[in-house]
């Protein structure tokens, strides 16, 4: 995209993004696969935007280096105690290369199209202020106290976003202009307040506002799936604990913990399910604290992982491979164990046996192996 005016590009990057539920502030947090204020500087970028200033705060300079590492001309500036006092530090640190306009925009919106830079661009070209909006399609009503007082017409508001447009120039003067505190909402408002007109041209839903933890949440699948394995020995002497139910049989399954291995598989797969490593990561055989223990603890343990990062539990499939004991009569008992274990009801929970017909360690009654699916649905699904 190229245009006959120069023009440079603010990214307001200050805050700290509370609301947002991120261990760091949410524009270095990682959104599809990138920091979130990655993704509108490339677009800035891209556009011809030079230089682009990026107002951060304090203390926060690596994380901003590292999030915009091979981008061109960023310069990073501190900013201030409000959004209006970081947009105006980053406007004084434009004045040197004098461009043409300036673009402003929220960290918080990555997905920038490029068709919502060209309109506001265009628009500059007769007036000294653009932003892109939205018409509000709700119907809209004045609160107080918990209740409604009246109406308004929806079809005079608009939703407004970013990047907002300016002649630099007139931005700037705006800003010197201000009188009391610096607390506008956003930079349009500082211009009409100057007695500047601003323009409105079309926005576009994609540049959403990420604003809470659930707006992270997007960028994972909504369906994901994981699979475990896992084979025990069997052995005399020892008790046969399968998918939770304990078994009167002449052989049991050797093992650090109760070696329950159809527990084992489920616990594998629903780690897979949300690429939180296996059962040995979690629970190693070479600890002490888990031998003789219940693998149910292990189950319980991975539905938490599940449930942390953001899914729900949607069904089970599981499978034994053995030639004794015979598992049918034993198959209701197994899935209302592991229906009480996930805390899903029991049409979401498979279990089945199959024998290898008499071929390998399991077809000699050597050990018993088993195979889980584990599909897990995202919160909100």
């Amino acid at each position: 995209m190229a245009h006959k005016a120069s023009f440079a590009a603010i990214i307001v990057a200050a805050g700290k993004g509370l609301r947002a539920g991120q261990s760091i502030p949410k524009q270095f947090a990682l959104w599809r696969g990138k920091p979130v204020l990655r993704h509108s500087a490339e677009r800035l970028a891209n556009a011809g935007a030079a230089p682009l200033v990026v107002a951060i705060p304090a203390g926060y300079e690596d994380e901003a280096r590292q999030a915009l590492d091979g981008i061109p001309a960023v310069h990073l500036v501190s900013g201030g105690e409000s959004r209006q006092d970081s947009v105006y530090i980053a406007l004084e640190s434009l004045e040197a290369h004098s461009p043409d306009y300036v673009l402003i925009h929220d960290a918080a919106r990555p997905n920038l199209p490029q068709s919502v830079i060209i309109r506001l661009m265009d628009v500059l070209e007769k007036e000294a202020g653009a932003i892109p909006v939205l018409p509000v399609v709700d119907s809209l009503v004045v609160a107080c106290d918990g209740f409604m007082t009246g109406s308004t017409e929806r079809e005079k508001l608009r939703r407004v976003q970013t990047p907002q447009a300016f002649r630099f120039e007139a931005i700037l003067s705006a800003h010197r202009a201000w009188h009391g505190d610096r607390t506008a909402g956003d930079d349009a408002q500082v211009l009409r307040a100057s007695g500047g007109d601003v323009a409105l041209v079309m926005g576009d839903e994609k540049l959403h506002k990420l604003t809470f933890a659930e707006d992270f949440m997007e960028q994972m699948p909504a369906i994901r799936t994981g699979m475990g394995f896992d084979v025990h020995r069997l052995a005399l002497g020892e008790e046969l604990w399968l998918c939770g139910v304990k078994i009167d049989h002449d052989h049991g399954l050797s093992g650090h913990s109760d070696a329950d291995v159809g527990l084992h598989a489920l616990v594998d797969a629903l780690l897979g399910a949300v690429a939180a490593g296996d059962i040995g990561d979690h629970f190693p055989p070479s600890d002490p604290q888990w031998k003789g223990a219940r693998s149910s603890r292990f189950v319980e343990y991975a539905v938490s992982l599940v449930t942390k990062a953001g899914y729900r539990i949607g069904n089970v499939d599981l499978t034994l491979m053995c030639e004794a004991p015979k598992i049918g009569p034993h198959r209701d008992a197994m899935r209302r164990k592991l229906a009480e274990l996930l805390s899903v009801d029991i049409e979401q929970v498979s279990v089945k046996a199959t024998t290898t017909e008499r071929l390998g360690f399991t077809g000699r009654r050597e050990g018993i192996a088993s195979q889980a699916i584990a599909t897990v649905i995202r919160n909100g699904e």
